[in-house]
């Protein structure tokens, strides 16, 4: 009996306190209610406001920005150094990447192509700024890109934003697909062969590093395989095949001032140096063609970084350079790579773990 004479009395303060709550509330705005608790406007019949402050719900498309209401918008990114979280570090790099617009390119022979290209673009951020504004990347790239070629483009940005952003050191990349005609190898036919290029323009402490790299696509015959196969026949009249597979070198070099070094230029240099490249265009007489020059320039990893360094070396125009190669086995579950390097601007202890599965053709 107490226990329910202890709820009653409960109650009976609830119902008064309630009471009192309506009476206030008869004098008051819904505002006024949700201020002092939102909750409380449940508990009022009538008196509920749904979405406190009063917003509009529907898109101002005739709202215009001024200079007065631009000056009034939060911009967190350029606060006070007050604002950093995590360590007062110096960032090496923070911007855009893959960011992608139309780049006309100048060609060898005089004329120019427009190539979609992906963008990615950093600057170093000092240890008491808080961010960056990445837009101001991308509207110098559009800026540039209307009226320059590539690396114009390239040297035009990187004065802009180095200066709009107040950083000592920036990077750019430009990435694309550059096509060139290609004729088989007996047949007489031709194709489009897509070389993977991308150029870099690098700041660093007051000094500009130009750098040019290539993924090139070749066929790799194993010596050892061509040999064992040619003893199984000579020795055992028995047919055997060596194996070969689609490889990739991706060679990146530092442009010295001066000549310059076309895509073209650089292209020629892998094609000299392993003539095995993959075909566009292929009947019967050029597949047979192809297995001739395969068994004519077997190559091991090994013979390919150094066969490509030895032709690198040999061109005036280029500095410090690395050349990475892949060769997907056939004969294997796993690639045999191989990484050369010359001078001090590729030299690295460390590898980028997924660097070599990178080295991948994707047609």
């Amino acid at each position: 009996m107490n226990v329910d004479r202890r709820i009653d009395a409960r109650l009976e303060r609830a119902r008064a306190a309630l009471n009192e709550l309506r009476d206030w509330a008869g004098s008051v705005t819904p505002e006024e209610v949700a201020a002092l608790d939102p909750a409380i406007a449940r508990l009022l019949p009538g008196r509920e406001v749904s979405n406190y402050p009063d917003l509009s719900r529907s898109y101002p498309e005739d709202f215009t920005v001024d200079e007065d209401y631009k000056s009034t918008m939060p911009d967190l990114q350029n606060g006070p150094s007050s604002l950093i979280v995590g360590a007062r570090a110096r960032i090496g790099h923070v911007g855009i990447s893959n960011f992608r617009l139309p780049i006309r390119y100048r060609r060898r022979d005089g004329g120019e192509r427009e190539l979609e290209t992906s963008v990615t673009g950093t600057v170093s951020l000092e240890a008491e700024k808080k961010g960056i504004n990445m837009s101001r990347i991308m509207r110098s790239f559009y800026a540039h890109a209307e009226t320059d070629f590539s690396l114009d483009v390239m040297a035009g940005v990187l004065d802009d934003y180095k200066a709009d952003l107040e950083s000592f050191d920036a990077r750019l990349a430009m990435a694309f697909s550059y096509p060139m005609r290609r004729d088989s190898l007996r047949s007489g036919l031709s194709g489009w062969q897509y070389y993977d290029i991308a150029l870099e323009l690098i700041e660093h402490s007051g000094q500009r590093r130009k750098i040019l790299h290539l993924d090139y696509v070749y066929s790799s015959t194993c010596p050892c395989s061509l040999e064992l196969s040619e003893h199984a026949r000579s020795q055992r009249g028995q047919l055997a095949t060596p194996h070969s597979q689609r490889s990739v070198a991706r060679i990146s070099v530092e442009t010295l001032p001066g000549d310059r070094l076309w895509f073209e230029d650089l292209i020629d240099i892998a094609r000299a140096q392993i003539p095995t490249e993959t075909q566009v265009m292929v009947k019967r007489e050029d597949e047979q063609a192809f297995a001739e020059l395969n068994a004519a320039h077997p190559i091991f990893v090994e013979d390919a970084v150094r066969v490509l360094a030895e032709g690198l070396k040999a061109d005036p125009r280029i500095g410090d350079f690395r050349v990475v190669a892949s060769h997907q086995e056939s004969l294997h579950s796993h690639d045999a790579v191989a990484v050369l390097t010359e001078g001090p601007v590729f030299a690295s202890e460390s590898l980028d773990p997924k660097l070599f599965s990178t080295l991948i053709h994707g047609g």
